[in-house]
């Protein structure tokens, strides 16, 4: 499907470039910052080909995407300083698209291999968050899923959606990942936070 494939490249490039970005800012050599944007574009498709049983090594076989991610990557190092100061501030936008994209390809791809609704909500969750998470963790920080920011809720529509087989047209899947990008980017924005709980400390 070509709506699978430019979700694909879509949530690559996205990821790539967000990985390299929090690289840079951690002062990573340019190994580090190769690591750091694989892991975080192919991170969540590896976790959810676990989750449902597709064999890990299917990855190998997107050697088209591994080929554009490392030329992001490596042109995003080379940039000057001033080019990647104005980039540092499109972070998140990287982040929110690459979220939404993948979650909506985890979402189709659970609905190809007809599994139940509840399998392509984990499949967006772990396909949209599930590289970002490991990004943050290798990078000492914090995950974004796990803090008080709106983050892997917003993958939780489009599972819904397209598992229930309400949406299963490209346009639909097209009006998702701009909604999905759109909250995330109005949650941060305006400081949304999910409800929480802390213990007294003893």
């Amino acid at each position: 499907m070509i709506s699978w494939e430019l979700l694909n490249i879509i949530g690559t490039i996205a990821f790539a470039l967000s990985g390299v970005i929090v690289a840079m800012e951690e002062r990573y050599d340019i190994i580090g910052v190769y690591i750091l944007g694989f892991v975080t574009a192919f991170g969540g498709g590896a976790v959810r080909n676990l989750l449902i049983g597709v064999p890990v090594s299917a990855l190998w076989d997107q050697e088209l995407l591994f080929t554009i991610a490392f030329l992001l990557m490596t042109g995003a190092f080379f940039l000057p300083q001033v080019w990647f100061r104005h980039w540092t501030r499109w972070g998140v936008l990287f982040d929110a698209v690459g979220l939404a994209a993948f979650a909506v390809q985890g979402a189709i791809f659970a609905a190809q291999m007809d599994l139940p609704l509840s399998a392509a909500i984990a499949a967006a969750a772990l396909t949209g968050a599930g590289g970002g998470i490991i990004r943050d963790l290798l990078a000492g920080r914090r995950p974004l899923v796990l803090s008080r920011d709106i983050y892997v809720a917003w993958t939780v529509p489009a599972g819904l959606l397209i598992g229930s087989g309400l949406v299963d047209q490209f346009f639909g899947y097209v009006l998702i990942l701009g909604g999905i990008v759109s909250l995330r980017m109005l949650s941060v924005y305006y400081n949304w936070q999910l409800p929480r709980r802390q213990l007294p400390s003893s």
